[in-house]
């Protein structure tokens, strides 16, 4: 696989899957990149008291189509696609078999993918995604979905811990509004706040979602 380096200007042989960034042309460690996906669930926001419902579907509506673009991306340039998917409790809007419960039809996961059910907001929390992970020799995870504050976050930073390199997508993840914040704020925060947060050698870094090529 060829890369080029930011420093020489020249191309190089890289043994592993690389992300590469529209503005900085990053070459990445050895390891092996897997684009994450959580919760981006028909019934996400399927509350009754959701304010703002029109702007916060549209909103919804076109980070799925962001989502579904790095997806693509993805696939071409042979990075695995990992789907979470949360299981809530009965009568809950994503428990599971009941109509809020799948991955929505623009991003539905291929014969093949790897799907983990998860029952908190941390996507390693009593699930096979870090075993899943290791047996595939993933280092690097590029993570979009929902929700902002709650899974997203969390997961983000349990990440980080565990060892891995974290890019999260600024526009790639969403949320409702609180009684306090819309959900525009919610997410620029999050932004800002984990840009660089980091576990020893192990940080995040966000990227929107044009930034981002896989290769």
């Amino acid at each position: 696989m060829l890369a080029e380096s930011a420093a020489s200007g020249r191309w190089r042989e890289t043994p592993t899957s690389t992300i590469w960034f529209a503005c900085k042309i990053r070459v990445m460690p050895a390891g092996r990149t897997a684009l994450l996906v959580i919760d981006v669930q028909k019934g996400i926001f399927a509350d009754p008291k959701l304010v703002r419902r029109r702007e916060t579907d549209r909103a919804l509506d076109e980070t799925v189509h962001r989502i579904a673009g790095l997806i693509e991306k993805a696939r071409v340039a042979s990075v695995p696609v990992v789907y979470v998917q949360h299981d809530g409790g009965p009568g809950h809007r994503l428990e599971p078999r009941t109509s809020g419960w799948p991955i929505r039809e623009e991003i539905a996961p291929h014969p093949g993918d790897l799907v983990i059910p998860k029952r908190a907001c941390d996507s390693f929390f009593e699930t096979d995604l870090g075993a899943e992970l290791g047996a595939s020799g993933v280092g690097r995870l590029v993570i979009c979905g929902c929700m902002t504050q709650y899974c997203v976050d969390t997961t983000v930073r349990r990440a980080v811990s565990l060892g891995y390199d974290v890019v999260l997508v600024a526009d790639g993840h969403m949320t409702a509004d609180t009684k306090t914040l819309q959900f525009e704020q919610i997410i620029a925060h999050h932004n800002a706040l984990l840009d660089g947060f980091d576990a020893g050698e192990h940080e995040v870094q966000v990227y929107r979602t044009a930034e981002i090529r896989f290769a």
